[in-house]
This record gives C-alpha cells, structure tokens and sequence, in this order.
C-alpha cells in the first residue's frame, strides 16, 4: 500500500450560479421532453478534479420517459443533447439505454456514478445502479478501455518536444485507473488525486505531477510545455510492458436483474 506523504492536488469547485444553472437547465429538459431526470452529474476534468478555470462544465443525466415510451413498435431516440454553449455542455442517456451500457460494464457511465460532483439524484434509483454497477464491473473490459484511451493519447497528443498540458493527464489518468484495476481494487475511482496517490509509489514522479497539476489549474485548456521527463518516461514505461486480455469481452452480471430494475423504475416513478 502507498504510504507517500504527498497528497495530490484536487479540485472539484462548482460556482453557486453554475449550480443554479445547470438545475434550471434539468428542470427545462424534464419539461421539453416530459422525462424525469434520475441522476446528473459533473463528468470529465472537473469531475477528474483537474478542470482548467476556462473548462467547460460537463452535464452528464440517466433519465426515464412515462411508461408509453416504452410500449412502442418503433425504437425511440434515446438521448438528449442540448447544443454546447459557452460554458455547458449537457447530455443525458435514457435509462434503457444505460443499463444495457451498464451490461457492458461501460467505464463512462460507471465514471458518473461515482462522480464527487452531483448536481440532482432519486436516491433510491441511483443506488440501485450503483449496487448493479459493482455487480456487472468487469475487469477485462476496464482494463482494456482505459489501456486504448491511454495508448491513444499518447501515440496522437504527446510526441513533440512541447505538449498540451491536459494530454499528460489524459494519458496519467487511465494508466492509473489500469494499475488500479490490475492490483485488483475493482472499479476505479474517478478522481484522479485517488487514483495518484494510491497507485504511485515514486516521491519525486508525485512532485512532478503535482507541479504538473498546478500549472494546468491555472492554464487555459490550450497551454503548452515542454516534457516533463519523469511523467513521461513513467507513461513509455507502464505502456511498454502492458498487454491487452483478450477476454475482454466476456460478459459479467445477470441481466435479469437490470430487467427488474428498469420494470420497477418505470411503473414506480413513471407510471402516470
């Protein structure tokens, strides 16, 4: 167990007005659609707890239609999608559509549920899909998710001499969530500043990334650097040496019981 006595920088600030917002903004979805919202959240880097002052706030909701949505012939559009403005950007999947995300152990959605940011919830429903979460978590399929984000990252974003500063955390971060995953800790957390500080063992690679997080705290989400050498060579040495499972598509979970979650969902809080 990591026994450093660094703490890693973490940020998860949501400015009153903003909150406000973003609850009059749900409340306007649930009209314009006639759905109820069961869940929102902060995802992506303020829900990393790395958000740049000049990041946008990422709106993220699972939510429910009245049960005649349900009993049609023809699939229905199971999204909402408001376009991105100044400073929101807010999506929602339906709950049908989650839970069969959920089957998958889809590592977005399990991010969301473990958001530290949460803008509105019906605790008894997220609850329960968090309960379901851990049921139907596979390790393969997160292993394997968050290897290919790291490896992406790297191979597109961090090959020069100067870099974006966010890349290095957008490659840190599923690394991270990877090692997490292969000491068998089970679902990754989604702050990063966790995952940090139990997963790395190197006082100075700490120091770097710390150094590393205050600069891009205050940077806009465009700022440049030079390497930083001992993050970097941490990233060419953890990607060398890791391998994807080619098990990584087995199923976890019995589906039956996202079947009973979604009937109980929609006859209980949706049945008018």
């Amino acid at each position: 167990m990591n026994t450093n006595a660094i703490k890693i920088l973490s940020a998860h600030p949501i400015d009153d007005a903003i909150r406000a917002r973003v609850l009059e903004t749900l409340e306007q979805i649930e009209h314009d659609h006639d759905v109820k919202v069961l869940f929102a959240c902060e995802s992506g880097s303020r829900g990393w707890g790395f958000a740049s002052p000049d990041s946008d706030y990422d709106v993220r909701f699972v939510y429910v239609h009245r049960l005649p949505w349900y009993l049609r012939v023809e699939a229905q559009r199971d999204v909402i999608e408001l376009p991105i403005n100044d400073e929101l950007d807010v999506n929602g999947w339906e709950l049908r559509k989650a839970l069969r995300l959920l089957r998958k152990s889809n590592p977005t959605l399990l991010e969301w549920l473990d958001s530290p940011v949460l803008y509105r919830e019906e605790a008894g429903a997220a609850k329960r899909m968090r309960s379901l979460a851990t049921q139907f978590f596979s390790t393969a399929k997160g292993r394997y998710h968050y290897l290919a984000m790291a490896k992406k990252n790297f191979r597109e974003h961090l090959q020069g001499e100067s870099v974006r500063l966010k890349k290095y955390l957008y490659v840190l971060r599923p690394l991270l969530a990877m090692q997490w995953i292969d000491a068998g800790r089970g679902m990754p957390p989604m702050r990063f500043a966790e995952l940090a500080e139990a997963m790395v063992d190197d006082l100075d690679l700490l120091d770097e990334i710390n150094r590393l997080l205050a600069i891009k705290m205050q940077a806009g989400e465009t700022e440049y650097s030079p390497r930083w050498p001992l993050i970097h060579a941490f990233i060419e040495k953890t990607l060398a040496v890791a391998e994807h499972d080619p098990n990584y598509r087995k199923p976890e979970g019995n589906a039956e019981e996202l079947d009973a979650f979604l009937m109980a969902t929609v006859m209980n809080i949706r049945k008018d």
